[in-house]
């Protein structure tokens, strides 16, 4: 069993299951709009790209990278400050920028600036309230120029990292409880307002944040077309669904959002088992390297991302199930779309970097 799962074919084999599903998923959403007739040459142009870097990345010292950690996340800060400039709008949020044929999402690249910068820091400083405060300005920075975008599900990503990070740093617990305490407070204020004085509160935090987080209150309460439709396509889904180039119901976001449910429509609950066995598989492998891992820093990089892997898996499909808010957030090596895709191929190139011997324990 050891053996099988320091294998990389452990991660090389449901990865691949993974992408051939999501590009069988890309043909069947020709079928649902003009707007997706280019997702499948696209989405395989994203995999090749990844494929690319990872080979590329994976024969750099990951020393290397994490030396330059603080300019990678300089970079992003920037291009996050340029795309509220010069971004292209699309649902209402300007968050990407316009290459032609592609687009580009500087939050994305975030995720792995964020990561590499938080986990440097915290090697390189004692772990107490100075770092926390220092993580924390670091984390808010990006927080805010994407809450202008809007994104909130970046945002949710960028503080889990920040917790995985000064978690496993370690710091103190009695911080996490005092920071616990504070957030609980603050959430306890949220709900008295919201609850008697809504005018109060929206003239405290303005009215575009209200609605965002009333929208996630009352997500179970109020109706989603697109939400109902997922739930349809699941629940009368067959063992092996319509099969390819045809679909039976349509799904506002199917190719990214709503992937989970678009794939156990076309191609039945089999699809669906095998995509949530392909991932378990490949958390298995992550969090067996994690525990082999013995340099505090590489941990720090690795935990943080499996945390987001795994974290983003559970929103997504919580969403297509209608057991979590519906945020934006995609199903990693499965949606469509460039930006997510080739930054968490970025990330395997960085552990896969990570498998010589000298950082293991054994």
């Amino acid at each position: 069993m050891k053996k099988i799962i320091n294998s990389n074919l452990t991660l090389y084999i449901p990865l691949l299951i993974t992408m051939t599903l999501s590009l069988l998923n890309m043909q069947n959403a020709k079928l649902l709009s003009p707007l997706y007739n280019n997702h499948l040459i696209k989405q395989l142009i994203f995999f090749l790209i990844g494929i690319a870097l990872v080979l590329i990345i994976k024969k750099i010292n990951i020393d290397t990278i994490l030396k330059y950690s603080k300019y990678y996340y300089i970079l992003s800060i920037a291009l996050l400050l340029l795309v509220l400039f010069f971004g292209k709008e699309t649902n209402g949020a300007k968050a990407w920028f316009n290459l032609g044929l592609f687009s580009f999402q500087p939050s994305e690249l975030t995720k792995l600036t964020l990561i590499l910068y938080l986990s440097d820091l915290a090697t390189k400083n004692k772990p107490n309230i100075k770092l926390i405060i220092k993580s924390l300005i670091i984390t808010l920075i990006p927080s805010i120029l994407v809450f202008l975008e809007p994104d909130t599900g970046a945002i949710i990503f960028y503080f889990l990292s920040l917790l995985t990070i000064l978690f496993f740093a370690p710091i103190k617990k009695y911080w996490f409880i005092i920071m616990g305490g504070i957030f609980l407070i603050f959430l306890s204020a949220f709900i008295i307002l919201y609850i008697y004085n809504k005018e109060l509160l929206i003239n405290l935090i303005g009215t575009s944040f209200f609605y965002r987080v009333e929208r996630l209150i009352t997500f179970q309460t109020e109706s989603s077309y697109q939400l109902e439709n997922a739930l349809i396509v699941i629940g009368s889904s067959t063992f092996l669904g319509t099969g390819l180039n045809k679909i039976s119901l349509y799904i506002p976001e199917a190719p990214t959002d709503f992937i989970f449910a678009f794939n156990i429509g076309n191609f039945g609950i089999l699809a669906g088992l095998i995509i949530l066995f392909c991932y378990l598989i490949i958390n298995i492998f992550l969090l067996h390297k994690f525990f082999l891992i013995k340099e505090k820093k590489i941990k720090l990089v690795l935990i943080s991302f499996i945390s987001i892997f795994i974290f983003q898996q559970i929103i997504n499909i919580g969403m297509n199930l209608g057991l979590l808010p519906i945020i934006g957030i995609p199903l990693p090596f499965f949606s469509y779309g460039g930006s997510t895709i080739i930054i968490y191929f970025i990330f395997l190139g960085i552990i896969l970097s990570l498998f010589e011997k000298k950082y293991y324990l054994f």
